[in-house]
Protein backbone atom coordinates (compact mmCIF):
# COMPACT_ATOMS: atom_id res chain seq x y z
CA UNK A 1 0.00 0.00 0.00
CA UNK A 2 2.69 2.41 0.91
CA UNK A 3 4.42 1.55 -2.51
CA UNK A 4 1.25 2.19 -4.30
CA UNK A 5 0.71 5.68 -2.11
CA UNK A 6 4.44 6.84 -2.91
CA UNK A 7 3.57 6.09 -7.04
CA UNK A 8 0.65 8.46 -7.01
CA UNK A 9 2.23 10.81 -4.94
CA UNK A 10 4.70 11.18 -7.09
CA UNK A 11 2.59 10.70 -10.47
CA UNK A 12 0.68 13.67 -9.04
CA UNK A 13 3.37 16.09 -8.68
CA UNK A 14 4.66 14.71 -11.87
CA UNK A 15 1.71 15.50 -13.55
CA UNK A 16 1.00 18.95 -12.64
CA UNK A 17 4.23 20.32 -11.19
CA UNK A 18 7.08 19.12 -13.30
CA UNK A 19 6.78 21.77 -15.79
CA UNK A 20 7.87 24.03 -12.56
CA UNK A 21 10.57 22.05 -11.48
CA UNK A 22 12.02 21.95 -15.13
CA UNK A 23 11.68 25.90 -15.37
CA UNK A 24 13.48 25.68 -11.80
CA UNK A 25 15.98 23.92 -12.50
CA UNK A 26 16.81 25.50 -15.84
CA UNK A 27 17.01 29.05 -14.74
CA UNK A 28 19.29 27.62 -11.90
CA UNK A 29 21.61 25.68 -13.91
CA UNK A 30 21.04 27.40 -17.36
CA UNK A 31 21.09 23.90 -18.99
CA UNK A 32 17.56 21.90 -20.29
CA UNK A 33 19.55 18.94 -20.51
CA UNK A 34 21.05 18.85 -16.70
CA UNK A 35 17.25 20.18 -15.52
CA UNK A 36 15.12 17.76 -17.76
CA UNK A 37 18.09 14.10 -16.09
CA UNK A 38 17.88 15.77 -12.65
CA UNK A 39 14.32 15.91 -12.30
CA UNK A 40 13.96 12.21 -14.06
CA UNK A 41 16.28 11.20 -10.95
CA UNK A 42 14.72 13.10 -8.35
CA UNK A 43 11.39 11.17 -9.61
CA UNK A 44 13.21 7.64 -9.27
CA UNK A 45 14.36 8.98 -5.66
CA UNK A 46 10.99 9.23 -4.65
CA UNK A 47 9.95 6.11 -6.16
CA UNK A 48 12.38 4.02 -3.69
CA UNK A 49 12.37 6.10 -0.79
CA UNK A 50 8.86 7.53 -0.02
CA UNK A 51 7.24 3.77 0.45
CA UNK A 52 10.19 3.21 3.37
CA UNK A 53 10.26 6.67 4.46
CA UNK A 54 6.67 7.89 3.92
CA UNK A 55 5.44 10.66 1.66
CA UNK A 56 7.22 13.98 2.62
CA UNK A 57 4.25 16.97 4.04
CA UNK A 58 5.40 18.74 0.88
CA UNK A 59 6.09 16.55 -2.08
CA UNK A 60 7.36 19.21 -4.51
CA UNK A 61 9.48 21.05 -2.36
CA UNK A 62 11.40 17.29 -1.33
CA UNK A 63 11.66 16.87 -5.16
CA UNK A 64 12.98 19.94 -6.19
CA UNK A 65 15.43 19.78 -3.01
CA UNK A 66 16.43 16.53 -4.31
CA UNK A 67 16.80 17.75 -7.76
CA UNK A 68 18.71 20.32 -7.38
CA UNK A 69 21.43 18.39 -5.02
CA UNK A 70 21.61 16.03 -7.82
CA UNK A 71 22.21 19.08 -10.50
CA UNK A 72 25.44 19.98 -7.88
CA UNK A 73 26.96 16.85 -7.61
CA UNK A 74 26.74 16.13 -11.79
CA UNK A 75 28.32 19.65 -11.56
CA UNK A 76 31.15 18.77 -9.64
CA UNK A 77 31.92 15.42 -11.16
CA UNK A 78 31.83 16.76 -14.67
CA UNK A 79 34.67 19.15 -15.38
CA UNK A 80 32.76 20.19 -18.45
CA UNK A 81 30.41 21.89 -15.93
CA UNK A 82 32.89 23.10 -13.67
CA UNK A 83 33.42 27.01 -15.22
CA UNK A 84 29.31 26.98 -15.31
CA UNK A 85 29.03 25.92 -11.48
CA UNK A 86 31.74 29.03 -10.81
CA UNK A 87 29.88 31.59 -12.46
CA UNK A 88 26.79 30.42 -10.55
CA UNK A 89 28.64 30.85 -7.49
CA UNK A 90 29.17 34.32 -7.94
CA UNK A 91 26.29 35.59 -10.78
CA UNK A 92 24.41 37.94 -8.47
CA UNK A 93 21.50 38.26 -10.96
CA UNK A 94 20.68 34.95 -10.36
CA UNK A 95 20.06 35.28 -6.66
CA UNK A 96 16.43 35.93 -7.62
CA UNK A 97 15.73 32.42 -9.32
CA UNK A 98 17.36 30.83 -6.28
CA UNK A 99 15.15 28.98 -3.61
CA UNK A 100 15.86 27.97 0.03
CA UNK A 101 18.13 24.53 0.67
CA UNK A 102 14.77 23.38 2.30
CA UNK A 103 11.67 25.13 0.51
CA UNK A 104 8.50 25.33 1.58
CA UNK A 105 5.78 24.77 -0.80
CA UNK A 106 4.89 28.63 -0.59
CA UNK A 107 8.47 29.35 -1.06
CA UNK A 108 8.91 28.07 -4.46
CA UNK A 109 8.56 30.37 -7.12
CA UNK A 110 7.50 29.85 -10.41
CA UNK A 111 9.84 29.93 -13.28
CA UNK A 112 7.44 29.23 -15.82
CA UNK A 113 7.53 31.97 -17.56
CA UNK A 114 11.35 32.21 -18.17
CA UNK A 115 10.64 28.95 -19.19
CA UNK A 116 7.94 30.13 -21.80
CA UNK A 117 10.44 33.16 -23.13
CA UNK A 118 12.98 30.43 -23.56
CA UNK A 119 11.39 27.79 -25.55
CA UNK A 120 10.06 30.91 -27.83
CA UNK A 121 13.14 32.54 -28.64
CA UNK A 122 12.88 34.37 -32.08
CA UNK A 123 16.62 32.34 -32.72
CA UNK A 124 14.62 29.33 -32.84
CA UNK A 125 12.65 28.15 -35.66
CA UNK A 126 9.03 28.22 -35.24
CA UNK A 127 8.99 24.12 -35.21
CA UNK A 128 11.36 24.37 -32.52
CA UNK A 129 9.58 26.91 -30.57
CA UNK A 130 6.43 24.39 -30.93
CA UNK A 131 7.88 21.30 -30.09
CA UNK A 132 10.05 22.83 -27.33
CA UNK A 133 7.43 23.66 -25.63
CA UNK A 134 5.23 20.88 -25.92
CA UNK A 135 8.04 18.49 -24.23
CA UNK A 136 8.93 21.13 -21.72
CA UNK A 137 5.42 22.90 -20.83
CA UNK A 138 3.32 21.12 -21.80
CA UNK A 139 5.07 18.09 -20.48
CA UNK A 140 4.36 15.54 -23.21
CA UNK A 141 6.68 12.99 -23.78
CA UNK A 142 9.04 13.26 -27.36
CA UNK A 143 6.85 10.51 -28.88
CA UNK A 144 3.74 12.32 -28.09
CA UNK A 145 5.45 15.35 -29.42
CA UNK A 146 6.29 13.18 -32.76
CA UNK A 147 2.73 12.22 -33.28
CA UNK A 148 1.48 15.35 -32.66
CA UNK A 149 3.62 16.88 -35.57
CA UNK A 150 3.42 13.35 -37.62
CA UNK A 151 6.74 12.75 -37.52
CA UNK A 152 8.75 9.50 -36.50
CA UNK A 153 10.05 9.42 -32.52
CA UNK A 154 13.27 9.81 -33.71
CA UNK A 155 13.51 12.72 -36.40
CA UNK A 156 11.47 14.51 -33.23
CA UNK A 157 14.19 13.62 -30.61
CA UNK A 158 17.12 15.13 -33.16
CA UNK A 159 14.87 18.19 -33.45
CA UNK A 160 14.65 18.88 -29.82
CA UNK A 161 18.46 17.55 -29.54
CA UNK A 162 19.45 20.50 -31.95
CA UNK A 163 17.02 23.15 -30.39
CA UNK A 164 18.57 22.65 -26.59
CA UNK A 165 22.05 22.59 -28.91
CA UNK A 166 20.94 25.97 -30.14
CA UNK A 167 19.80 27.53 -26.72
CA UNK A 168 23.26 26.72 -25.19
CA UNK A 169 25.03 27.64 -28.13
CA UNK A 170 23.97 31.04 -28.78
CA UNK A 171 23.48 31.34 -25.23
CA UNK A 172 19.94 31.82 -25.37
CA UNK A 173 19.10 33.43 -21.48
CA UNK A 174 16.57 31.93 -18.99
CA UNK A 175 14.99 34.84 -18.22
CA UNK A 176 11.69 36.93 -18.65
CA UNK A 177 12.30 39.66 -21.25
CA UNK A 178 11.91 43.12 -19.69
CA UNK A 179 8.97 45.95 -20.54
CA UNK A 180 11.23 47.09 -23.20
CA UNK A 181 11.34 43.51 -24.84
CA UNK A 182 8.00 42.04 -23.69
CA UNK A 183 5.76 43.23 -26.39
CA UNK A 184 7.91 42.29 -29.02
CA UNK A 185 8.76 39.00 -27.21
CA UNK A 186 5.14 38.00 -25.98
CA UNK A 187 3.46 37.36 -29.48
CA UNK A 188 5.79 34.13 -30.30
CA UNK A 189 4.87 32.63 -27.19
CA UNK A 190 1.33 33.19 -27.50
CA UNK A 191 1.50 32.35 -31.75
CA UNK A 192 2.70 28.92 -30.15
CA UNK A 193 0.35 28.40 -28.04
CA UNK A 194 -2.36 29.15 -30.59
CA UNK A 195 -0.99 26.91 -33.14
CA UNK A 196 -1.31 23.85 -30.44
CA UNK A 197 -4.45 24.82 -30.38
CA UNK A 198 -5.73 24.69 -33.75
CA UNK A 199 -4.27 21.80 -34.45
CA UNK A 200 -6.19 19.98 -31.83
CA UNK A 201 -9.38 22.08 -33.08
CA UNK A 202 -9.08 20.91 -36.64
CA UNK A 203 -6.17 17.95 -37.44
CA UNK A 204 -4.37 18.92 -40.57
CA UNK A 205 -3.88 15.36 -41.55
CA UNK A 206 -4.95 11.96 -40.27
CA UNK A 207 -8.16 10.19 -39.86
CA UNK A 208 -10.03 12.69 -36.89
CA UNK A 209 -11.29 16.08 -37.06
CA UNK A 210 -10.12 16.81 -33.54
CA UNK A 211 -7.11 15.96 -31.09
CA UNK A 212 -8.30 16.67 -27.55
CA UNK A 213 -4.91 16.28 -26.20
CA UNK A 214 -3.41 18.86 -27.80
CA UNK A 215 -6.35 21.46 -26.94
CA UNK A 216 -6.48 20.76 -23.96
CA UNK A 217 -2.66 20.77 -23.52
CA UNK A 218 -2.82 24.38 -25.42
CA UNK A 219 -5.75 25.73 -23.10
CA UNK A 220 -3.90 24.40 -19.95
CA UNK A 221 -0.86 26.52 -21.21
CA UNK A 222 -2.75 29.75 -21.88
CA UNK A 223 -4.07 28.99 -18.63
CA UNK A 224 -0.62 28.83 -17.18
CA UNK A 225 0.47 31.95 -18.53
CA UNK A 226 -2.55 33.53 -17.73
CA UNK A 227 -2.02 32.52 -14.05
CA UNK A 228 1.65 33.93 -14.63
CA UNK A 229 0.85 37.50 -16.49
CA UNK A 230 -2.58 38.22 -15.92
CA UNK A 231 -2.43 41.87 -16.79
CA UNK A 232 -1.21 41.21 -19.91
CA UNK A 233 -4.71 41.57 -22.13
CA UNK A 234 -3.88 39.59 -24.76
CA UNK A 235 -2.84 36.48 -23.13
CA UNK A 236 -6.51 37.04 -21.76
CA UNK A 237 -7.74 37.64 -24.93
CA UNK A 238 -6.08 34.47 -25.88
CA UNK A 239 -7.61 32.32 -23.41
CA UNK A 240 -10.77 33.52 -23.93
CA UNK A 241 -10.39 32.61 -27.80
CA UNK A 242 -9.73 28.78 -26.82
CA UNK A 243 -12.13 28.27 -24.61
CA UNK A 244 -14.85 29.89 -25.89
CA UNK A 245 -13.84 27.89 -29.19
CA UNK A 246 -13.70 25.00 -27.89
CA UNK A 247 -17.29 25.15 -26.10
CA UNK A 248 -18.31 23.42 -29.52
CA UNK A 249 -15.80 20.47 -29.33
CA UNK A 250 -18.72 17.89 -28.56
CA UNK A 251 -20.73 19.40 -31.10
CA UNK A 252 -18.28 19.21 -34.28
CA UNK A 253 -18.77 15.44 -34.44
CA UNK A 254 -21.16 13.11 -34.76
CA UNK A 255 -21.21 9.37 -33.23
CA UNK A 256 -19.02 8.24 -35.90
CA UNK A 257 -16.75 10.96 -35.66
CA UNK A 258 -17.81 12.27 -38.51
CA UNK A 259 -17.67 16.61 -39.02
CA UNK A 260 -20.95 18.46 -38.13
CA UNK A 261 -20.46 21.88 -39.78
CA UNK A 262 -21.31 25.12 -37.55
CA UNK A 263 -24.31 25.19 -39.04
CA UNK A 264 -25.70 21.99 -38.45
CA UNK A 265 -24.46 21.73 -34.62
CA UNK A 266 -26.82 20.78 -31.75
CA UNK A 267 -26.01 23.90 -29.97
CA UNK A 268 -27.32 22.21 -26.55
CA UNK A 269 -23.78 19.70 -26.46
CA UNK A 270 -22.46 23.70 -26.23
CA UNK A 271 -20.36 24.05 -22.79
CA UNK A 272 -21.88 26.76 -21.25
CA UNK A 273 -19.46 27.03 -18.48
CA UNK A 274 -16.52 27.25 -20.87
CA UNK A 275 -19.00 30.23 -22.80
CA UNK A 276 -19.55 31.95 -19.54
CA UNK A 277 -15.79 31.70 -18.58
CA UNK A 278 -14.68 33.02 -22.04
CA UNK A 279 -16.74 35.79 -22.16
CA UNK A 280 -15.73 36.94 -18.48
CA UNK A 281 -11.93 36.75 -19.46
CA UNK A 282 -13.23 39.08 -22.88
CA UNK A 283 -13.98 41.98 -20.79
CA UNK A 284 -10.75 42.93 -19.46
CA UNK A 285 -9.25 41.78 -22.76
CA UNK A 286 -11.34 44.11 -24.45
CA UNK A 287 -10.99 46.95 -22.45
CA UNK A 288 -9.16 50.26 -23.33
CA UNK A 289 -7.02 51.14 -26.26
CA UNK A 290 -4.85 49.03 -28.28
CA UNK A 291 -7.25 45.76 -28.34
CA UNK A 292 -5.33 42.91 -29.78
CA UNK A 293 -6.06 40.30 -32.36
CA UNK A 294 -7.00 37.51 -30.16
CA UNK A 295 -9.22 39.76 -27.77
CA UNK A 296 -10.83 40.60 -31.10
CA UNK A 297 -11.07 36.64 -32.56
CA UNK A 298 -12.41 36.00 -29.05
CA UNK A 299 -15.28 38.56 -29.79
CA UNK A 300 -15.86 36.83 -32.79
CA UNK A 301 -16.58 33.41 -30.97
CA UNK A 302 -18.32 34.70 -28.54
CA UNK A 303 -21.42 36.19 -31.19
CA UNK A 304 -21.25 32.45 -32.76
CA UNK A 305 -21.50 30.94 -29.09
CA UNK A 306 -24.50 33.89 -28.17
CA UNK A 307 -26.46 33.01 -30.99
CA UNK A 308 -29.25 30.44 -30.42
CA UNK A 309 -29.44 28.82 -34.12
CA UNK A 310 -27.11 29.56 -37.09
CA UNK A 311 -29.69 31.98 -38.63
CA UNK A 312 -29.81 34.12 -35.25
CA UNK A 313 -25.82 34.70 -36.07
CA UNK A 314 -25.50 38.40 -35.90
CA UNK A 315 -23.23 38.49 -38.81
CA UNK A 316 -23.16 42.29 -39.67
CA UNK A 317 -21.13 42.25 -36.34
CA UNK A 318 -18.90 39.48 -37.29
CA UNK A 319 -18.17 41.19 -40.60
CA UNK A 320 -17.20 44.57 -38.83
CA UNK A 321 -15.04 42.85 -36.47
CA UNK A 322 -13.35 41.24 -39.50
CA UNK A 323 -12.95 44.76 -40.64
CA UNK A 324 -11.44 45.36 -37.19
CA UNK A 325 -8.88 42.31 -37.11
CA UNK A 326 -7.93 43.22 -40.85
CA UNK A 327 -6.45 46.49 -39.56
CA UNK A 328 -4.55 45.36 -36.70
CA UNK A 329 -3.26 41.89 -38.56
CA UNK A 330 -3.23 41.98 -42.20
CA UNK A 331 -3.28 38.71 -43.92
CA UNK A 332 -5.21 36.94 -46.12
CA UNK A 333 -6.14 33.83 -43.75
CA UNK A 334 -8.35 37.34 -42.19
CA UNK A 335 -9.80 38.49 -45.52
CA UNK A 336 -10.60 34.80 -46.45
CA UNK A 337 -12.46 34.71 -42.79
CA UNK A 338 -13.95 38.41 -43.33
CA UNK A 339 -15.22 37.53 -47.13
CA UNK A 340 -17.59 34.69 -45.51
CA UNK A 341 -18.73 37.09 -42.87
CA UNK A 342 -19.79 39.54 -45.59
CA UNK A 343 -21.18 36.66 -47.81
CA UNK A 344 -23.16 35.82 -44.94
CA UNK A 345 -24.06 39.62 -44.88
CA UNK A 346 -24.61 40.72 -47.85
CA UNK A 347 -25.15 37.89 -50.00
CA UNK A 348 -22.78 35.38 -51.75
CA UNK A 349 -22.20 37.88 -54.99
CA UNK A 350 -20.76 39.93 -52.44
CA UNK A 351 -18.00 37.44 -50.96
CA UNK A 352 -16.87 36.07 -54.19
CA UNK A 353 -15.75 39.25 -55.26
CA UNK A 354 -13.71 39.24 -52.15
CA UNK A 355 -12.40 35.78 -52.51
CA UNK A 356 -11.61 36.27 -56.13
CA UNK A 357 -9.15 39.19 -54.92
CA UNK A 358 -7.51 36.03 -52.65
CA UNK A 359 -6.28 33.56 -55.74
CA UNK A 360 -2.55 35.08 -56.27
CA UNK A 361 -2.49 34.77 -52.03
CA UNK A 362 0.89 33.13 -51.60
CA UNK A 363 -0.40 32.17 -48.13
CA UNK A 364 -3.03 30.90 -49.22
CA UNK A 365 -1.75 28.41 -51.61
CA UNK A 366 -2.73 25.09 -50.96
CA UNK A 367 -4.71 25.89 -48.28
CA UNK A 368 -8.08 24.10 -49.20
CA UNK A 369 -10.29 26.53 -46.73
CA UNK A 370 -9.71 29.17 -49.88
CA UNK A 371 -11.60 26.69 -52.88
CA UNK A 372 -13.82 25.37 -50.10
CA UNK A 373 -15.33 28.33 -49.08
CA UNK A 374 -15.67 29.66 -52.82
CA UNK A 375 -17.66 26.43 -53.75
CA UNK A 376 -20.22 26.99 -50.90
CA UNK A 377 -21.11 30.15 -52.16
CA UNK A 378 -21.25 29.16 -55.74
CA UNK A 379 -23.51 26.00 -54.22
CA UNK A 380 -25.89 29.21 -53.02
CA UNK A 381 -25.96 30.45 -55.89
CA UNK A 382 -27.00 27.77 -57.61
CA UNK A 383 -24.15 27.92 -59.88
CA UNK A 384 -23.53 23.85 -59.32
CA UNK A 385 -21.14 23.03 -62.23
CA UNK A 386 -18.51 25.83 -61.14
CA UNK A 387 -19.33 24.85 -57.25
CA UNK A 388 -18.25 20.99 -57.64
CA UNK A 389 -15.57 22.06 -59.55
CA UNK A 390 -14.34 24.39 -56.50
CA UNK A 391 -15.04 21.42 -54.08
CA UNK A 392 -12.92 18.95 -55.63
CA UNK A 393 -10.04 21.49 -56.04
CA UNK A 394 -10.57 21.36 -51.86
CA UNK A 395 -10.46 17.84 -51.72
CA UNK A 396 -7.33 17.88 -53.88
CA UNK A 397 -5.42 19.76 -50.91
CA UNK A 398 -7.40 18.47 -47.84
CA UNK A 399 -5.44 16.53 -45.53
CA UNK A 400 -7.85 15.34 -42.92
CA UNK A 401 -9.81 12.58 -43.74
CA UNK A 402 -13.30 13.99 -42.12
CA UNK A 403 -12.97 16.73 -44.04
CA UNK A 404 -12.38 14.78 -47.02
CA UNK A 405 -15.62 13.10 -45.97
CA UNK A 406 -17.87 16.63 -46.32
CA UNK A 407 -16.51 17.49 -48.90
CA UNK A 408 -17.11 14.53 -50.58
CA UNK A 409 -20.87 14.65 -49.78
CA UNK A 410 -21.24 18.40 -50.42
CA UNK A 411 -20.31 17.35 -54.26
CA UNK A 412 -22.16 14.50 -54.10
CA UNK A 413 -25.46 16.92 -52.84
CA UNK A 414 -25.08 18.58 -55.85
CA UNK A 415 -26.25 16.11 -57.96
CA UNK A 416 -29.34 16.07 -56.27
CA UNK A 417 -30.03 19.89 -57.37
Amino acid sequence: MNEQRAARSVEAVFREDRSRLLALLAARFGDLDLAEETVSEAIEAALERWPVDGVPEKPLAWLLTTARRKAIDRIRRNHAYAERLAILQVESDRAATTVPAEPGFDDIPDERLQLFFTCCHPALSPEAQTALTLRFLADLATAEVARAFLVPTATMAQRIVRAKRKIRSARIPFRVPGPDELPARLPSVLRVIYLVFTEGYAASSGNDLLRPDLADEAIRLARILHRLLPREREVTGLLALLLLTDARRAARTDAAGGQVLLEDQDRALWDTDLIAEGQRLLVPALTGPGVGPYAVQGAIAALHDEATDFEATDWPQIAALYEVLLQIEPSPLVALNRAVAIAMRDGPEAGLTLLDALDDAEELRGYHLLPAARADLLRRLGRTTEAAAAYRAALALVGNEAERATLARRIAGLSDQ
